[in-house]
């Protein structure tokens, strides 16, 4: 676990990476706004939304990973760090933690089931698991406050993680997966339903948008439907100001 958390802060604070990530963030933040890093990793997104002077609430639920967020962020007062995943109402869900690449830790069983003998999830293997308490995004901004902006990342879980929402954010993203293409579509109904009408979407951990301006949910959905399996993920992005995600 410890060689693979390394592999991901190789990748994710390659030399470069940040200056890109603040130039693409800077769209959605600025200083004394408020972030939801949901599903925050090593905190590469947590780290370039402080840069821009945005406080932040950084959720990770794998332990391993929380005490890399502690090392990192455990003296910023600009950060708040939560162990716990987020779904559609407060409780108890199991994590199944994937210990040779914790970035696809999920805590949906259709996930794990989606990528059996899929295309490039070739030997994946979720061998351990966790209880851990589950939060909703509406407790998370009665607790914080409301969020200017949301980044959600959590492997086939982004739509009960959207159904704990009722108020839309100025700005949001969501991660989508070619093996789950439907997660993606109740992702977009849920937030059409919440008001938003303009969407774009970025490739892989590219940070540039796919389309020059902004798509409805039901052209966003039938772009996903038509990906080839090999573009494997991206992130949508959903603005209540479409300005905000025109190319």
């Amino acid at each position: 676990m410890r060689t693979a958390i390394g592999q991901s802060l190789r990748t994710y604070y390659a030399p470069g990476r940040a200056a890109a990530l603040d130039a693409f963030h800077r769209r959605f933040l600025g200083p004394g706004e408020l972030a939801f890093d949901i599903g925050a990793h090593v905190g590469d997104r947590s780290a370039s939304f402080r840069r821009l002077g945005a406080r932040v609430v950084a959720v990770e639920p794998q332990p391993r990973l929380a005490r890399a967020l502690r090392l990192m962020f455990g003296r910023d007062p600009g950060v708040t760090r939560i162990a716990a995943l987020v779904g559609a109402g407060a409780g108890e869900a199991v994590l199944r933690l994937n210990t040779a690449n914790p970035t696809v830790a999920t805590a949906s069983p259709a996930f794990i089931a989606a990528a059996d003998g899929a295309p490039g999830w070739e030997g994946q293997r979720w061998d351990a698991a966790l209880v851990l308490p589950v939060v909703t995004l509406d407790a998370l901004a009665a607790a914080h406050g409301p969020p200017e902006f949301i980044k959600i990342d959590v492997e086939g879980y982004e739509a009960a993680a959207l159904a704990g929402l009722s108020a839309a954010p100025r700005a949001l993203s969501f991660e989508f997966t070619t093996i789950q293409r439907g997660v993606a579509r109740d992702c977009l109904e849920r937030l059409a339903a919440l008001g938003y009408r303009h969407f774009n979407a970025c490739l892989g951990e590219g940070m540039e948008f796919a389309h020059a301006g902004p798509l409805a949910a039901a052209a966003m959905a039938e772009w996903i439907a038509g990906l080839a399996a090999a573009a494997n993920s991206g992130d949508v992005y959903a603005s209540l100001e479409p300005a905000r995600i025109t190319g």
